[in-house]
């Protein structure tokens, strides 16, 4: 269920009497308004990504004046429709959707493009599908009464099974990475001998269309089976799954984003993108991965398999004996909060599978993905990635033939650097590296946001799906054999370590360098530009690779297939990083200082900085990654200034998927500007309330038209004298009771009334039901029963957070976002319920920034 309602949710005012509230508009009423105030907000602030339509203020000011906001942010009645959800607050003022941030007519632009709802920027809305986590404990009278029976034992008992979890997560995770490496590695060993053999051949007999037939079917394939498994298996294992994560971890619930198919589904398809040749990489998928594991691990339970390690068994039982003491860990973690912990630590040991780099792997999720976190969490992420790197090269080492040689750190391995020194006057020409860096991420992250959009309109069937991706795969593959064919770079054998060589059109004993970037797995291109020496490769090889590469990476990114963004980002980067060494030393041939690796690893640094916009983590990854130290102050140079130009433009790609998903993603800080802005107008209202003894007819009634998730359980009192303008009060606030835990009663039968005795329920019965608790459709009440009572006194929380209708959005938005809340009330001064704020009715606020000029929007939401 959402934390939405339906249209047709009743208007709950118990112990109220009065007019009832007038009739919504007709829906092509509200869209047409819709469509209109969007012309309005469009005119006043110029189209985003349209330069020609921008607005005239160049000094970056705010665009409507904070006059004009705090005069149309005076309270005005509030009608009371019936809501379509707890997230959209439709003040509906004779017929027309008003928007409070509403530009003057004098800043109108009359020549700016009008538009319908077709064609509304698909960043610039949220969608009404998705539903919150509920991080805050309900502390009810069951939840208090477990405390009580809690001793110190109980207390080890729980933070112990918190280690045994990590460490489980750490070794399942490095198995899962060294699972895709080997069968990536062995699939490609098959296919570029295959290819080798029959390029070889038909270059001395002229019969090239052979190993060009092989190697396009070969591709075409492999990337075809891998988009059937994501778009007619499961969607959300396409690309890298971070954004899915980071919105997870956000406290937004995705569907099917941590479950045992996504997994499977997951590691089946990158392992066969990869070896079909496409622009991508494996480490990125592996965040996903490590999460989908933590999440599975930490429950003790797949709902997809049936699969549930709980005491259920006859007692002298061997599978009862396994299944209590497994119990005994993973009964208590049956919580939003607790999975949350553990999937921020299987997140960190993926990237520490990936890179190596453990500190990496916490920084990385600390910085990119967890919002909330504490000391103790810190120690145990930090644990799961030192697990995960030592398991990987304990099973790589055997792998490759080496027992405990552990120089396998993880799927990423740069290669030794020798110690890197560099001079003061060479900072600068990082910094100009950065730049570039930063451009370049900027143009490849809108360029993939138009893709995605035409994606998202127009290939949206999954055989189109399917289809796209085997033509991406197509493609690529036809570049990299034209430039194979074309481009002659002739190196002597062994000067580069490569497993396949081609000699095309070169001599013997020769080999073809650009062939070398394309007939590789892509990790082995990167340490190729990191460390071959100067001359291995022309100017021309690399600016051509790099230029076909950047533009192949920046299409194939969110196609229906899983896939990386890491390594695509790092060749790019490595590719024009190398070309800028190369040129420096042709202009200067004596200097001394000029290292074509140095500059390929500073340039991939940026590259990958200015598209995805880390920082810390990604300067920690990229030392642990080299293993050097010393050179950790010019990545984190051109890590900084990329960064700062891309900001300039446009967003990290992460951030920009997230918003295409339309998730109400809250930021780490609320919006600027919004200090005048008042609880009573970002809330919904009225609210959807209960009394704390309810028919269980009423409650049937409720649930089955309404989608709320939450509801504020009230106290009917004597009707408060109300000003004229302020909001009418619905009952006294006693608690907040969820919908989940209302259905588990119903499902229970915990009814009063006529002499029926409630059954006992406790903690575990609702643990039980975590987290796919039952639907209103399940429940089974006769008539006589929809006569009887619940009574939500024991199972409500008592003490809720609540707000007072004159608070302004910054603290609410601190309170909601730092405590991780799923629900706010907003009451009056007479402790009446007026109100319910969601994560919708925060996240509908957004400021941006764009080319110096800054706004704040009010965004619609969408079914």
């Amino acid at each position: 269920m959402m934390d939405e309602v339906d249209e047709n949710c009743p208007l709950l005012r118990h112990g109220r009497q009065g007019a009832t509230p007038p009739s919504p508009p007709p829906t092509s009423e509200v869209l047409n308004a819709a469509v209109h105030q969007l012309n309005a907000v469009i005119e006043g602030f110029g189209a985003r990504d349209d330069p020609g339509h921008g607005d005239d203020n160049s000094d970056g000011e705010f665009e409507a004046s904070e006059s004009a906001l705090n005069h149309q942010h005076t309270h005005r009645p509030i009608h009371h429709v019936c809501r379509t959800n707890y997230g959209i607050n439709n003040d509906v003022e004779d017929g027309n959707l008003r928007n409070r941030f509403q530009p003057a007519a004098e800043d109108v632009v009359p020549s700016s493009p009008k538009i319908t709802i077709e064609s509304l920027p698909d960043m610039n809305q949220l969608s009404n599908a998705y539903e919150s986590l509920d991080y805050d404990d309900c502390e009810n009278d069951l939840f208090l009464e477990e405390e009580r029976r809690k001793g110190y034992r109980h207390i080890l008992k729980v933070q112990l099974a918190r280690w045994v979890i990590v460490f489980m997560i750490g070794v399942i995770t490095a198995l899962i990475a060294c699972s895709i490496d080997i069968c990536i590695d062995q699939l490609s060993a098959i296919k570029f001998r295959i290819i080798k053999y029959h390029y070889d051949r038909c270059m001395l007999i002229g019969c090239m269309s052979v190993p060009f037939f092989i190697w396009v079917s070969w591709d075409a394939l492999f990337v075809g089976f891998s988009s059937i498994l994501v778009a007619y298996g499961e969607p959300v294992a396409a690309g890298s799954g971070i954004p899915q994560i980071k919105c997870f971890l956000n406290g937004v619930k995705i569907a099917h984003v941590v479950r045992i198919k996504t997994l499977l589904f997951k590691v089946i398809g990158v392992a066969f993108s990869v070896v079909g040749g496409l622009t991508i990489g494996k480490e990125g998928p592996m965040i996903h991965s490590g999460a989908v594991v933590a999440a599975g691990i930490s429950q003790g339970r797949s709902t997809s398999m049936r699969l549930d390690f709980k005491a259920t068994e006859q007692p002298s039982s061997l599978r009862y004996l396994i299944n209590f003491f497994l119990s005994q860990i993973f009964e208590y973690f049956r919580t939003d909060q607790e999975k949350r912990d553990f999937v921020a630590a299987g997140a960190a040991a993926g990237v520490s599978a990936a890179f190596g780099a453990p500190v990496g792997g916490v920084l990385f999720s600390l910085e990119e993905g967890a919002s909330f976190w504490n000391q103790g969490q810190t120690w145990r992420t930090f644990f799961a990635s030192m697990v995960s790197t030592f398991t990987l090269n304990i099973v790589l080492s055997y792998y490759h033939g080496v027992p405990w040689q552990l120089n396998y750190n993880g799927l990423l391995n740069f290669g030794k650097f020798d110690e890197i020194s560099y001079s003061g006057f060479e900072i600068p020409v990082y910094a100009v590296m950065g730049v570039i860096g930063g451009l370049l991420g900027a143009f490849f992250n809108h360029l993939n946001y138009r893709i995605s959009v035409f994606r998202r309109r127009y290939i949206f069937r999954r055989w189109s799906q399917v289809m796209e991706s085997m033509l991406v795969a197509t493609i690529t593959t036809v570049v990299a054999f034209v430039m194979t064919y074309m481009v002659v770079d002739c190196q002597a054998l062994g000067k580069d370590p490569i497993e396949h060589p081609l000699q095309v059109f070169c001599h013997d004993g020769q080999y073809s360098s650009m062939a070398s970037l394309w007939f590789q797995a892509p990790e082995a291109s990167v340490r190729s530009l990191f460390h071959d020496p100067y001359g291995t490769y022309r100017p021309l090889t690399v600016a051509v690779f790099g230029f076909a590469y950047f533009f192949l990476a920046c299409w194939t990114y969110g196609l229906s297939v899983p896939s990386g963004l890491f390594i695509p980002s790092l060749l790019t980067g490595a590719a024009w990083g190398r070309l800028v060494g190369i040129v420096i030393k042709i202009m200067f041939p004596t200097a001394q200082w000029v290292d074509v690796g140095k500059l390929a690893l500073i340039g991939a640094a940026a590259q990958l900085g200015g598209i995805v916009r880390m920082t810390l983590s990604l300067a920690v990854i990229l030392i642990e990654a080299t293993g050097n130290i010393s050179f950790g102050l010019p990545i984190m140079i051109a890590l900084m200034v990329a960064k700062w130009i891309g900001d300039f433009f446009n967003e990290g790609l992460y951030d920009i998927h997230i918003k295409l998903m339309r998730v109400p993603l809250l930021p780490w800080e609320p919006p600027p500007m919004t200090h005048n802005i008042r609880a009573k107008e970002v809330m919904s209202h009225p609210a959807a309330t209960i009394k704390i003894i309810e028919r269980v007819g009423t409650v049937i009634d409720l649930l089955q038209t309404c989608n709320h998730d939450g509801f504020p359980v009230i106290e009917e009192d004597l009707p408060v004298a109300q000003r004229e303008g302020e909001i009418p009060g619905q009952g006294l606030l006693r608690g907040v009771i969820a919908r989940s835990q209302i259905i588990v009663l119903l499902v229970n039968k915990v009814f009063i009334g006529r002499g029926q005795t409630a059954p006992h329920v406790n903690m575990a019965t609702f643990r039980d039901t975590y987290p796919r608790y039952p639907a209103i459709s399940d429940v089974h009440v006769s008539v006589r029963e929809r006569e009887l009572f619940l009574d939500m006194s024991s199972f409500m929380n008592p003490a809720p957070y609540a707000v007072f209708d004159n608070t302004s959005m910054p603290r609410i938005f601190k309170l909601f976002r730092g405590l991780g809340l799923r629900h706010l009330v907003v009451v009056d001064k007479f402790n009446q319920v007026i109100g319910v704020i969601t994560r919708k009715d925060l996240a509908r606020y957004r400021f941006e920034s764009h080319k110096g000029n800054v706004r704040l929007m009010e965004i619609p939401i969408t079914s």
